[in-house]
């Protein structure tokens, strides 16, 4: 079935250029925000612990339905602090998916111990738990799922191993914020959630990141870990007492700036998490009939999930003849439609990963292999605050180019 001429070979755009002007910019910038900030830099303070930090982190803690939350510099330091509070060092391993960005990776390696690369599921692209108990060993000491894109990891399953192994979760929701499964905020899950604020997040503050945990005793460790040794009731240059020994301490503290930008941005994330899951949900309805072509799952028992992009896997064996992922990329690009091939690609074949080979390993990665290179087109998060009629126009695109191409 053609529908139309397509676009890249001079037919009509499915998305007009006055649909792709209704995306917004991404981060929103607000005039309150803006005064907020103003108000800070005019009276302090400006710097680590204040009451702007304060009051977002436990805001963002409730949010999620967590006990504690600590609020430190980035989405990377956050995963560093947790393994460390859990007690991971030199000569460990720690199970991370082979695709995510390379901090979730190099966060074990900054601590001297060895990221094991697993697999992950085909429809979630998420960790995949049976692959997880594959690669276990006596020096496994750490899981870290990554909620990918947004999609949920099996966690029902991944904690399962936990209990049964005694080896702690950290879960990465960098893509998540905002999700839940069977009742619980991602992030509340596992030992310890990692979120970042990075400004192409859903919840974004150009830098920033948090820990939750529902252990009170992590989160003191959490705390002292990113406020060079100091307790959480304790001021600068009165410390009552000094952390554990052996408990590296540094300097990983957030400012109040970013924690302003956060605590507005919070107050409009649950109204934009549900817009971007329903049109997710209406989006992949409206394409589930296409040759050719699946979508990203859902996390099984997601009740609402945040989208930090909607992924679209072409089956390259139902394409025509000739016809590859760069040629698709460039004809829904050319209906109005701005993908991106792939992702992260595997963590460890990726320009920045210049990690001696003795110093990771390879459990398993046909998955990984497969998806990055050929069959992941990301569509980003702000199209999915788009109205209905570009939803709309958006699955045009989807199915021009690919009942043209199959």
């Amino acid at each position: 079935m053609r529908i139309e001429k397509l676009a890249i070979e001079g037919g009509p755009q499915a998305i007009t250029e006055a649909a792709r002007r209704t995306i917004k910019k991404w981060p929103i910038a607000y005039p309150e925000t803006a005064e907020h900030l103003k108000q800070a830099y005019l009276t302090g303070p400006w710097s680590f612990n204040g009451p702007c930090e304060k009051a977002f982190s436990k805001e963002f803690a409730t949010y999620c339905g967590a006990k504690h939350g600590i609020f430190m510099a980035n989405g990377t330091v956050t995963i560093e602090s947790a393994l460390h509070a859990l007690g991971v060092g030199s000569g460990d391993e720690v199970i991370v998916p082979g695709n995510t960005w390379l901090a979730t990776a190099m966060a074990a390696i900054y601590l001297g111990a060895k990221p094991v690369f697993v697999d992950v599921e085909p429809d979630t692209l998420c960790l995949d738990p049976e692959q997880v108990s594959a690669a276990i060993t006596p020096k496994t000491k750490a899981i870290i799922p990554v909620h990918l894109f947004g999609s949920m990891a099996d966690m029902d399953r991944i904690m399962k191993i936990s209990r049964q192994t005694g080896i702690p979760v950290i879960e990465d929701c960098a893509h998540a914020h905002g999700g839940t499964w069977r009742g619980k905020g991602i992030g509340t899950i596992g030992q310890v959630g990692s979120f970042s604020f990075q400004e192409s997040k859903t919840l974004p503050s150009g830098e920033g990141g948090i820990c939750l945990t529902n252990n009170a005793k992590l989160a003191d460790k959490l705390f002292r870990i990113k406020h060079i040794g100091y307790g959480q009731d304790q001021k600068q240059g009165m410390a009552a007492n000094g952390p554990e020994a052996g408990l590296m301490c540094r300097n990983y503290r957030g400012v109040e700036f970013t924690a302003i930008i956060l605590s507005d941005a919070l107050k409009r994330l649950a109204a934009q998490t549900k817009l971007r899951d329903a049109n997710a949900i209406a989006f992949a309805e409206m394409i589930k009939d296409v040759p050719g072509i699946k979508v990203q799952s859902r996390g099984r028992k997601a009740d609402i999930q945040g989208y930090y992009n909607f992924v679209l896997l072409p089956d390259p064996a139902k394409l025509k003849d000739g016809i590859s992922i760069h040629e698709l990329n460039a004809a829904l690009h050319a209906e109005g439609l701005p993908t991106n091939i792939g992702g992260y690609g595997p963590v460890y074949t990726h320009k920045l990963w210049n990690i001696g080979k003795n110093d990771f390993r390879v459990h398993s990665s046909a998955v990984v292999e497969e998806t990055c290179r050929t069959r992941s087109l990301n569509i980003f998060h702000t199209w999915l605050l788009a109205n209905r009629t570009t939803i709309k126009a958006m699955a045009k695109a989807v199915r021009k180019v690919m009942f043209a191409y199959t």
